[in-house]
Formats: C-alpha cells, structure tokens, sequence
C-alpha cells in the first residue's frame, strides 16, 4: 500500500492539462497495485485501504471546503449518474461503466482551471480514482469489478466533502 501512495504521489505532481504527458509505465504500475489491492483485500479491507490512500492526504480549506471550477463539479455529477444509471450485472456492463467514468474523468481533467492549494488537493482525490477507473476497464472477474464499482462511489461521493 505504501508504493500505492508513492506511485500515486508521483502522478500528483503533472497538472491536469498536462496529465496526458504521464509516464505510462507508473501509471501502469498504479493500476496493477489497484487490482493486486481488489485480489489481496476482501470488500471492506479493500474500501479502508482505498480510504486511506488518498483521505489521509487530503486538506480543507482552513476548515472550508475548497472552491473547485463549475466543469469540475459538471464532471463529478457526470460520474454519480454514471454510476447510479449504468446497469452492472455483466463483466461487459463493469467495462461499459468504466469507459463512461473514463469519459467523465476526461472532461474534468480537460477543463480543469484550478490552480494552487485546491488544485493540489483536487489531484489527491483525483488520481486515486483515475487508477481505480482504470482497474475497472481491467477487471477480470465480476467480483473485482463490483469491488473497484464500489470504491470509486465511495471515491465520487467523497468529492462534497472537500469542495464545492
């Protein structure tokens, strides 16, 4: 878990406009200790561990939570109604749910505008639920795919907790 983190700090140090340029062998890497985290933890050891990840890391807003752009926001409630419309009953359903989070993703972090301290905090939220998403599109099982489903819900619905 601890390179989990690491990894995952490493990938909070490129922009989101500059996220494209990510090494993709740590991204890789990310990914592969996501679902190794899916096979290695059953459903609640592996929603703490998610949780820890990234809530450890993250700050408020001296208290406050942090003002993050409208396209931000639009995408994060792109992804909760991805999440609550998109059927799972299938593995291909899991990879229909991941392509659309994939999408939703995209266009926060296309139209990302944030800068400084709430730009920072945006990335330890952020990138922890880009490699979950990415495990998703990967999962092999119905199982681990239901696992990933329900950490990045707990992911997105985290995202009000910290800003607004």
């Amino acid at each position: 878990m601890k390179h989990f983190i690491f990894t995952m700090s490493l990938l909070a140090i490129v922009s989101c406009k500059d996220s494209k340029t990510v090494d993709e062998n740590l991204k890789t890497e990310a990914i592969e200790q996501t679902v190794e985290a899916t096979n290695d933890h059953n459903d609640h050891e592996m929603t703490n561990a998610y949780a820890e990840a990234w809530s450890n890391d993250i700050e408020l807003n001296n208290g406050n939570k942090w003002q993050a752009n409208f396209e931000t926001n639009d995408g994060v409630e792109r992804m909760k109604k991805s999440i609550k419309t998109q059927s799972t009953n299938s593995l291909e359903d899991y990879k229909t749910l991941a392509k659309q989070l994939s999408d939703d993703k995209n266009y926060v972090v296309k139209n990302c505008t944030m800068t400084g301290a709430s730009h920072d905090n945006l990335h330890i939220w952020l990138l922890p639920l880009m490699a979950k998403i990415d495990a998703l599109s990967e999962a092999k099982t119905t199982k681990e795919a239901s696992q990933l489903k329900h950490s990045i819900e707990q992911n997105v619905n985290a995202y009000n907790t910290y800003f607004q």
